[in-house]
């Protein structure tokens, strides 16, 4: 019997069939055969619970490494920041201690996410070394006024008249404050990488006072330590501090201690264009600018998040929670667990402020700048 279609030399030779409705029929069967078979599609029923669940943990998958200085009041800050980016999905890991001028460079790398603190003025050489704003941001404000400059006892400055640093040239004046014997005032300064020992250091020689007194750096609660137990054994103390700090909170301005004032406003490379305006604080120049203290972040991982970003932003600590924190370590409490438990009581206690934020920071761009 004769086939519909015979293929000859690739020349297809057509053999009728006896009647033409039924060509057009086979044709049509043919036809029908050659044809895909569609395949259904329905919309997944995860696709909605997939982006709310995004809208809800904007962070989910993405690592943040965070940094700080070595001191558990700064601590404090950054496991707020961090208890509220793991509720946003971060993945946190461990917080590293790096000094200022080692955490800027390694944040602007990208080696890091965030550092605190930054200190807007102080920090602003740190700021341009570490990429400046084309790889670093400033974010959030965490005290507005921070306040730095010298101190000694009371009852010292009362007794023999001493009103200003630059006083200490005089050999008598500054062998009260001799602590090791080769009859040069100690000041208790600061941790080797710090803004604050490039200033002290540079106060000592622009004051002419490198013969009379001398800058013991270390570790701030070490140092300290040593200038607590000497106010307590009623000797002479001259030490470096910054306000709010728990070093304020045991030997409180204007009770215990007095601010040292400066004779004039004297700063290294890469401040030199502030002035006594930018030194000056409750009626006094104490040689530092006041400065904001922020948190310091890669611009790069900030624009790729914007949840982060305005979460932290958002964060603000009264000073009364300050004060008592800084009192809780100046008793002890002061081991890394510590300083996390006391982050978690802190959110517990502000709950309700801290879930407004975290809300805000899932809507960033109506939030948000």
């Amino acid at each position: 019997m004769p086939t519909l279609f015979t293929r000859i030399d690739r020349t297809i030779k057509f053999s009728f069939p006896t009647t033409l409705p039924t060509v057009v029929a086979v044709l049509l069967v043919g036809l029908v055969a050659c044809q895909p078979t569609p395949i259904a599609t329905a919309p997944s029923p995860n696709t909605g619970e997939s982006e709310t669940a995004t809208a809800q943990m904007p962070g989910q998958g993405v690592k943040v490494r965070p940094s700080t200085f070595a001191k558990p009041e700064r601590r404090f800050f950054a496991e707020i920041i961090n208890i509220g980016l793991e509720k946003l999905g971060y993945e946190v890991e461990e917080i590293k201690q790096l000094s200022p001028s080692i955490a800027h460079p390694v944040v602007g790398n990208g080696d890091l996410e965030f550092y605190i603190p930054h200190l807007e003025k102080s920090h602003a050489k740190f700021f341009e070394k570490g990429g400046g704003e084309e790889k670093l941001e400033r974010v959030g404000v965490l005290i507005p006024n921070l306040l730095e400059g010298y101190s000694i006892d009371r009852q010292t400055a009362e007794q023999y008249k001493i009103t200003d640093l630059g006083q200490l040239k005089d050999p008598e004046l500054a062998k009260l404050f001799d602590s090791d014997g080769d009859g040069k005032a100690n000041l208790a300064g600061c941790e080797v990488g710090q803004a604050c020992e490039r200033i002290i250091d540079y106060h000592l020689q622009a004051y002419e006072l490198q013969k009379t007194v001398e800058h013991d750096k270390g570790s701030a609660s070490i140092l300290f330590a040593d200038v607590l137990a000497r106010h307590q054994q009623g000797k002479h103390v001259l030490y470096y501090t910054s306000i709010p700090s728990w070093f304020d909170y045991q030997l409180k301005i204007g009770k215990d201690v007095v601010w040292l004032p400066v004779p004039f406003t004297a700063l290294p490379e890469g401040q030199q264009n502030f002035t006594d305006r930018d030194t000056l604080a409750e009626g006094k120049n104490l040689g530092f600018p006041v400065n904001r203290m922020q948190v310091l972040a890669n611009k790069t991982f900030m624009e790729a998040n914007p949840a982060a970003k305005c979460w932290i932003q958002q964060v603000q600590i009264p000073v009364e929670d300050l004060v008592t924190e800084f009192q809780r370590i100046a008793e002890g409490e002061s081991s890394p667990e510590d300083i996390r438990r006391h982050a978690q009581e802190w959110v517990e206690s502000n709950q309700q402020q801290v879930d407004t934020w975290l809300e805000e920071a899932k809507n960033p761009t109506t939030i948000c700048s």
